[in-house]
């Protein structure tokens, strides 16, 4: 069989410039946006038409931060404690044959300001920044939607944790109301507890750091709370 090859269509500019802190799927954080840049050739309004009807899309892409090496038959998801091995094809491991993800988003609008390049904005997303995109289709509550579905292995959503800032992070938000709009994104990302599975068992004062545009959060588990020590701006270091 031949081999094939594809040619991205656009490429994401999210909040997410690392992998460490992106939810593990669409729709965790709804207030994670990326904005979806249209490259040459397919970056036409004519190829957007109509996209503005549908209120969330089908986004395939390229996990392009994965090391490829062998692949392997299994992986340990996260969801199941990171102990337990299942197939690839049971998980939606970023560690798989061929390193191809699938996001439902929401499209908040369409972007036609820079000389008639259409970029897409996007709600609720996963990726990371500078991940290619190789299509978009909209997503039909109709026909996506299957109400009676199994998924024995993950059937709810994953719990959250309770998430305190400090009284310096307080004052950086009063003090800096750029930050402070950030302030729902930095909770629904850390609420599910970016740390590896492995992480979560051990007694530690480990103090973590997660990045989220240009800012380093700065934060540490106590007990069932996860509390913000610090915001680093890294464009001012």
């Amino acid at each position: 069989m031949e081999s094939c090859s594809f040619d991205p269509i656009g490429i994401i500019h999210s909040c997410f410039p690392e992998k460490f802190g992106i939810p593990r799927q669409p729709g965790l954080a709804p207030a994670a946006t990326a904005r979806l840049e249209l490259l040459p050739p397919y970056d036409r309004t004519e190829a957007l038409e109509g996209i503005e009807a549908y209120s969330h899309l089908w986004i395939s892409f390229v996990f392009h931060a994965v090391k490829r090496d062998e692949w392997k038959p299994t992986v340990r998801p996260p969801r199941l404690g990171g102990n337990r091995r299942i197939g690839v094809f049971a998980s939606r491991s970023t560690h798989r044959p061929n390193p191809l993800g699938l996001s439902v988003v929401e499209l908040l609008g369409v972007d036609t300001s820079d000389a008639g390049h259409p970029v897409l904005m996007l709600g609720g997303v996963d990726i990371m920044d500078g991940t290619p995109v190789l299509d978009i289709k909209p997503y039909l509550p109709y026909a996506d939607i299957v109400p009676d579905a199994r998924a024995e292995l993950a059937p709810d959503r994953p719990p959250v944790s309770e998430v305190v800032f400090e009284p310096k992070v307080q004052a950086l938000f009063d003090a800096k109301p750029e930050l402070g709009k950030h302030r729902a994104l930095i909770c629904q990302v850390l609420e599910h507890d970016p740390r590896p599975a492995y992480h979560r068992d051990k007694e530690t004062d480990r103090i973590y750091g997660v990045s989220l545009y240009n800012f380093d959060i700065r934060w540490q588990v106590r007990g069932d709370t996860i509390h913000v020590l610090d915001i680093l701006d890294q464009g001012q270091e």
